[in-house]
């Protein structure tokens, strides 16, 4: 998650810096984007449910994710398959107005993939 997050961290500079987006510098990026987010389902076999309530969590052991990952695995899955096409067609994309729209709504299918699936707190 820290990769992807590297990743995004990086085009999200670049759509609000102000400055006009040279597309050559973020196709490797949302490339990656793309292949890791179709990857990620893949780490989540049935048998890694680790959440419990109130559980004290070390980040770099423990799993934030949520326990609805496992009873709603095929939602979970086709998010993480259009978040990855969004991905794909942004690292394609000819023109700057096209990243943005695209970056945009990968954005907001990230987030609400996280708001159903990561469980940070309880």
């Amino acid at each position: 998650m820290d990769t992807l997050d590297s990743h995004m961290d990086d085009i999200d500079w670049m759509l609000h810096s102000g400055k006009p987006i040279d597309l050559s510098q973020t196709f490797d990026h949302a490339d990656t984007i793309s292949v890791m987010v179709m990857a990620f389902p893949h780490l989540f076999p049935p048998d890694t449910n680790q959440w419990q309530p109130n559980a004290k969590r070390d980040p770099a052991r423990d799993t934030f994710a949520s326990p609805d990952i496992w009873t709603n695995f095929s939602d979970f899955y086709q998010q993480a398959a259009a978040a990855s096409r969004l991905a794909f067609d942004a690292s394609r994309a000819k023109r700057e107005g096209d990243f943005r729209k695209t970056m945009a709504t990968l954005r907001t299918a990230c987030d609400s993939c996280h708001a159903l699936y990561v469980k940070a707190d309880q």
